[in-house]
């Protein structure tokens, strides 16, 4: 569907400058961009591109002044990354919607499916599952005995979901996520091996939780791991059996949370970070990228480095090991001077 420049900034309550009949049908970068297709100027890193974009109509804020000539038509609003949000949204919501059951999907006439579900070829669902209306369950999906997965919640193809798990309302889990796979408990045997200790437990992922492809939330020993309301979890990240993250909290790819550690709710979780088993975190804590904890953060607390450090600790710490090279040789010829001193007295 195309849109005018004109439309675009009504709904925005934006200025047209320029051709306010010109029209889009997609998103794209400003960098590259394209005939008929919107796009947006966020920082004034990328200003240099509003002047050269192919682009057909282009977002900027309300205080822009263009300082030379520009080919694509403009629009001023108040916040572009908000427009930019709201435009998107309405963009999605044109999306064809998916319902029905392929005759091709194995669900079990012991399974409970709700109203206007979808659930595509090869997906299993088994015994005593309860599908919330709405809920779109893709291709090659598994969703196992007792599982119950509340309304409006999509399930990209491949997802797989243990039996007796539990996933809230309005949640999405891409593609490749694995939910309540055992979790990684061996017993040490005298003669060097291991006996596997059973993982009797289940995972409870509450309302409006994102999962990324690839990412693992193991089952728990005992009792659950629980992935609170509004949790988004990047891709490939591991959660361990017994975890248990706070309310909306976020954590960026290739983090890992070993066994029982305890997440509080607003934290920040930078790409890559390690927690160790039994670590309690408290809430709005900050963790940046690479960073290993193995002991207790307070509330409100920003950690870096490994082993982790305080924010500014970290910082003034990596200061000086910048420097370290110059340092040593500074180091070397006071020991130098000072032998020579020693020998001539």
């Amino acid at each position: 569907m195309d849109f005018t420049a004109e439309m675009i900034a009504g709904l925005l309550s934006g200025e047209v400058i320029g051709d306010k009949n010109r029209t889009v049908s997609s998103v794209a970068s400003i960098e590259g961009g394209r005939e008929g297709a919107l796009s947006y100027c966020l920082s004034q890193q990328y200003e240099q591109f509003v002047y050269t974009t192919k682009c057909s109509i282009v977002l900027v804020d309300e205080g822009f002044e263009p300082k030379s000539a520009f080919l694509a038509t403009l629009i001023k609003v108040k916040d572009v990354g908000a427009a930019v949000m709201q435009l998107l949204q309405l963009y999605n919501a044109q999306k064809p919607q998916k319902t029905g059951i392929s005759p091709k999907a194995s669900v079990s006439e012991l399974a409970t499916i709700g109203q206007g579900c979808y659930i595509g070829d090869f997906a299993v669902v088994e015994a005593g599952a309860k599908i919330g209306a709405g809920t779109k369950i893709y291709p090659q999906c598994y969703v196992g005995d007792g599982c119950s997965v509340g309304e409006n919640t999509i399930l990209y193809s491949g997802v797989k979901i243990y039996e007796g798990c539990h996933i809230g309302s309005r949640c999405i889990i891409h593609s490749g996520a694995v939910i309540g796979a055992d979790g990684f408990g061996f017993m040490p045997r005298e003669d060097g091996t291991f006996e596997k200790i059973p993982q009797i437990g289940n995972v409870i992922i509450e309302d409006d939780v994102e999962i990324g492809a690839n990412t693992c939330v193991d089952r728990a020993k005992t009792d659950s791991t629980i992935i609170r309301k509004g949790v988004k979890l990047d891709n490939l990240v591991q959660i361990a059996h017994n975890v248990q993250i706070g309310e909306n909290t976020v954590s960026s790819a290739q983090t890992g949370i070993a066994g029982t550690t305890k997440i509080g709710r607003n934290c920040i979780l930078a790409g890559q970070v390690g927690i160790a088993d039994h670590v309690n975190i408290g809430d709005f804590v900050k963790v940046g990228s690479k960073t290993g904890i193995d002991k207790d953060v307070k509330p409100g607390e920003v950690r870096f480095g490994y082993p982790a450090l305080p924010g500014i600790q970290y910082h003034r710490s990596f200061a000086i090991f910048r420097k370290l090279p110059e340092i040593d040789k500074k180091l070397f010829e006071m020991e130098k001077t000072l032998a020579a001193l020693k020998q001539n007295d």
